[in-house]
């Protein structure tokens, strides 16, 4: 090879592993998030008002034990997008509340700090243990702070949370570090992801979730109670009603 060639080989050698290093973890086997038809698929969530309105209202059984629940939003959204979930859990008999501090960007001491506030708070005022319903992000968020508060936790719902496996494995990683600030890898006061809070823990996965996936947010069983397999999108979690029927019954029996 003449030493043209083999410059040139070199300098396209440390181009590609430069760019490696810019993509992260994505670029190893095995990881990645789902499938482009699960990515395009998200944008039927759209449509799930209009859904409800041709099949009517979503029906809810009364609950046997009624308990104050926090609904913790996604990466990127605000409490609004929870608020027909909170509506039906209401319905059920529940007290719900959103988590008081608005659009979800990423984890910070003082978002953090914030939250432990808010659920202390909620708990003293309830005078019972709360249960936290975290979608996406905000069942990180969830977890988190089950391990630090968790004589005012009774349950955490993950609904689509990446909480197991490679952090690069979802569709929203580029988007999240470009926000917040920092690696998904190197998220700031959500410690150990994977380990599971001393409280009863309940995972809501879905196959056809395209931002996250599937294998990550059902998470193994030593990192979870019990894990339940939806069909619903990613976006769906938040207002799609198997989703919230499943949360109702995650209320009725795992909760302490």
């Amino acid at each position: 090879m003449s030493k043209d060639k083999k410059s040139g080989g070199e300098s396209g050698e440390r181009q590609g592993t430069a760019l490696s290093k810019r993509l992260g973890k994505s670029l190893s086997p095995g990881s990645g998030g789902p499938h482009i038809k699960h990515f395009v698929g998200e944008v039927s969530a759209l449509a799930e008002p209009f859904r409800r309105m041709g099949s009517g209202a979503l029906e809810v059984q009364k609950s046997a034990r009624p308990r104050p629940v926090m609904l913790l939003p996604g990466f990127g959204t605000h409490p609004v997008r929870m608020r027909y979930m909170g509506s039906k859990l209401e319905e059920a008999g529940h007290r719900a509340t959103d988590w008081g501090m608005g659009w979800n960007l990423g984890p910070t001491p003082e978002n953090i700090e914030e939250l432990q506030g808010n659920i202390r708070a909620f708990h003293e005022e309830c005078g019972e243990r709360v249960a936290l319903v975290g979608w996406s992000l905000g069942g990180l968020f969830a977890r988190e702070m089950a391990k630090r508060e968790t004589d005012a936790i009774s349950l955490v719902v993950t609904m689509g949370s990446p909480f197991s496996g490679n952090p690069h494995d979802n569709n929203a990683w580029r988007a999240y570090e470009l926000i917040a600030g920092h690696s998904v890898e190197d998220a700031p006061m959500l410690g150990t992801m994977a380990e599971k809070p001393p409280v009863p823990t309940v995972a809501l996965w879905s196959a056809r979730d395209g931002i996250v996936a599937p294998r990550c947010a059902c998470g193994n069983p030593f990192e979870r109670d019990r894990a339940e397999a939806l069909r619903c999108t990613h976006l769906g979690f938040a207002n799609s009603g198997e989703a919230i029927e499943a949360v109702l019954r995650a209320l009725e029996k795992d909760a302490l």
